[in-house]
C-alpha cells in the first residue's frame, strides 16, 4: 500500500527529519508581506479576470511580481519614496510600473485597474479617500485591504512624515500597542521610530476597519461583499455583488474568513511577537544598565588608581620630608656642637696657661 499526505507544505521525511524547521527558520519573525497571501490570491484570479492591478504600498516588490505571475499584464505600484533596490527590481520587470507619488493623488494618474491592493498609510483619513476613489470610480474591481485586524483596526497608524492633515489626525505617540495591556508602550509595535500611533483606540473615524464601515456605509451602491481573513494582521476583500463569480469567489473565501483555527493562530502569533518586544526591550535596557555600570565601574577604577598614584606620591614626598628632616636634624646637632665648641675656646682662648697650672705642693710626691 502507499500514500502520500495531502500538505503543501514541507513535513519531513525519515531521511530528512529538519525540513520544517529549516523552513521555519527562514521565514521572516513578523510576518507581513502580501506574499504570504499567495494561495488567496490565486483563488481571486481563478475567479475574476485581473489584467491591471494597483498596488498602493510596495516593500520589496514581492507582491508585485506575485501578481504579474497570476496573470496581471499590468501591476501599478504606488510607492513614493522607493528605496534605490526597489527601483531597480521593478525596472527588470515589465509587468511592474513604479508609481512615484503618494497615495490617493496617485490613483487619477493611472489606469482604472481589476485590483486593488491598499496597503499604504494605515489609517481612517488615508484608506477612507483611497476607498471613496475606487468604489466611485472602479465599483467592479475587487478590493483588498491589509492590516484590518489589530494592530490598526481601531487605532491610526501614521507614517512619519506624514501627509495626513493635522486637523485628522489623532494625538498619537511614538510608544506602541501591545497584546498585553490596552495602553501604549516604549515596549511595543514601534516600529524603529518609522511611524506613529494614535494614544487612544476605537471612537469614530480611528482605525481601518472603520474607515472600511463609513466608506461602504456610504458607497452608492450597497451591494457589497466584505471577507476578513484573520491571519498575518488581517486581510479584507470586498466584492460587488454583480455577478456569480463574485459569489463564487467570496465562497472560495469564506472557509478562510471563517476559521477559528487561523483566528487562534493569529492571536497566539501578535501575543508572542509582542512578548518578544518587551523582551527586547527589557534586554536592551539592561544593556544599557550594564554599559552604565561598565562606565561608572571604569571611573571608580581609575578613581582607585588616581588615588592609589597619588597616595605613592604622598608616601614618596613623605619619605622625602623625613630624610630631610633628618638631614636638618643631624645639620642642627652639628652646627649646634660646633656652636658649643666655638664658645669654649672662646671662653677659655684668652686665660693665661699658668692660671691652670698644678702646684708643686699639689703634685703627688
Amino acid at each position: 500500500m502507499s500514500f502520500s499526505f495531502d500538505c503543501p507544505h514541507r513535513i519531513g521525511s525519515r531521511h530528512d527529519p529538519h525540513a520544517q524547521t529549516r523552513e521555519a527558520r527562514q521565514q521572516e519573525l513578523l510576518l507581513h508581506s502580501m506574499s504570504v497571501y499567495r494561495e488567496l490570491f490565486e483563488l481571486v484570479f481563478e475567479h475574476r479576470r485581473i489584467t491591471t492591478t494597483v498596488e498602493i504600498g510596495v516593500e520589496s516588490g514581492r507582491g508585485s511580481a506575485m501578481y504579474a505571475e497570476l496573470g496581471a499584464s499590468d501591476v501599478y505600484c504606488v510607492e513614493p519614496e522607493p528605496s534605490d533596490e526597489l527601483r531597480s527590481y521593478m525596472g527588470e520587470q515589465d509587468a511592474l510600473h513604479l508609481v512615484e507619488r503618494p497615495s490617493p493623488e496617485a490613483l487619477d494618474t493611472i489606469p482604472i485597474a481589476d485590483l486593488y491592493i491598499v496597503d499604504g498609510d494605515h489609517n481612517y483619513a488615508v484608506v477612507r479617500r483611497e476607498l471613496d476613489w475606487i468604489l466611485n470610480n472602479a465599483p467592479d474591481a475587487v478590493i483588498v485591504l491589509h492590516d484590518v485586524l489589530w494592530p490598526c483596526a481601531r487605532r491610526d497608524l501614521y507614517y512619519e512624515p506624514s501627509s495626513v492633515r493635522p486637523a485628522e489626525r489623532h494625538p498619537a505617540s511614538a510608544d506602541g500597542p501591545t497584546v498585553w495591556h490596552d495602553e501604549l508602550t516604549p515596549a511595543g509595535l514601534v516600529g524603529l521610530g518609522a511611524f506613529r500611533t494614535a494614544k487612544h483606540a476605537g471612537g469614530e473615524r480611528n482605525g481601518v476597519i472603520t474607515a472600511v464601515e463609513d466608506a461602504l456605509e456610504q458607497a452608492p451602491d450597497d451591494r457589497w461583499h466584505c471577507v476578513l481573513v484573520p491571519a498575518v494582521f488581517g486581510l479584507g476583500l470586498l466584492v460587488r455583488r454583480t455577478d456569480t463569480s463574485a459569489e463564487n469567489l467570496v465562497e472560495a473565501l469564506r472557509p478562510y474568513g471563517r476559521s477559528r483555527l487561523l483566528a487562534a493562530m493569529e492571536n497566539n502569533r501578535i501575543a508572542l511577537y509582542t512578548r518578544v518586544l518587551q523582551l527586547q526591550y527589557e534586554a536592551a535596557g539592561r544593556a544599557v544598565d550594564a554599559d552604565r555600570l561598565a562606565e561608572e565601574i571604569a571611573r571608580a577604577s581609575n578613581e582607585k588608581q588616581n588615588l592609589a598614584t597619588a597616595l605613592d606620591e604622598a608616601v614618596a614626598e613623605s619619605e622625602a620630608l623625613r630624610r630631610q628632616n633628618r638631614l636638618l636634624r643631624q645639620q642642627l646637632d652639628d652646627l649646634a656642637n660646633r656652636t658649643v665648641a666655638n664658645r669654649i675656646r672662646a671662653r677659655f682662648r684668652g686665660t693665661s696657661p699658668g692660671r691652670f697650672a698644678i702646684s708643686a705642693e699639689d703634685s703627688p710626691s
